[in-house]
């Protein structure tokens, strides 16, 4: 799947080279829109294998790393992002619910308590093969939910695609919670002011 994204108005980034998101999660992809340049879509097609004998900040720095260099090795040219997002309870990681019961499950555990939100993102540039890999990592407090709210938000179908089994920029996902310590951003599964610095930098060494 491939796909170009546009924004008119002003471009906080310049490059030579053309940029390559390779996920196929719109979250990020509208996100990364909001920086004013254009690039394309490209969705990496890596099984996502977790290691859990690895710590999370390594897992989501390997995975990023793997999705944007699987797709920099099929192009000629081009700055290729990978991204990957992990939640983290209490030593155990939370991925995308398979089910609506392990959906539910998920949030019960959440509830009333604080997780860690951790995304690596990756940089690969395909002509040089020159990486830059980096995490943001973001604390995220749940206030106590009840079970039934729990049940009507995952009977409408958000939760199934998000890992924790929770979007906090959805319409009622994002009541469940309290308060967060880092990055808004890097819950919803891109930390765009850390991005926006490693590619401005990036982009510079390249010259």
């Amino acid at each position: 799947m491939t796909f170009v994204v546009y924004r008119f108005f002003y471009a906080m980034i310049v490059s030579r080279k053309p940029i390559i998101l390779a996920s196929g999660s719109p979250r990020r992809a509208r996100l990364m829109s909001l920086l004013g340049f254009p690039f394309t879509v490209r969705e990496s097609s890596i099984e996502e294998i977790i290691d859990e004998k690895l710590a999370p900040e390594e897992i989501a720095r390997g995975l990023a790393f793997r999705k944007a260099s699987t797709v920099a090795s099929q192009l000629s040219s081009g700055i290729v992002v990978g991204a990957d997002t992990i939640v983290v309870l209490e030593g155990k990681i939370l991925g995308k619910p398979a089910t609506e019961e392990e959906a539910v499950g998920m949030l019960l555990a959440l509830s009333g308590k604080t997780h860690t939100v951790f995304t690596g993102f990756a940089l690969v540039d395909a002509e040089s093969k020159k990486s830059y890999i980096s995490l943001e990592r973001t604390e995220v407090t749940f206030r106590a939910l009840r079970r039934d709210e729990i049940e009507r938000y995952v009977a409408a179908g958000s939760p199934m695609d998000k890992a924790g089994a929770y979007g906090i920029q959805d319409d009622y996902g994002a009541v469940f919670v309290e308060k967060i310590n880092g990055c808004f951003y890097n819950v919803v599964g891109f930390p765009i002011s850390k991005f926006h610095t490693a590619l401005t930098n990036f982009i510079e060494e390249l010259k």
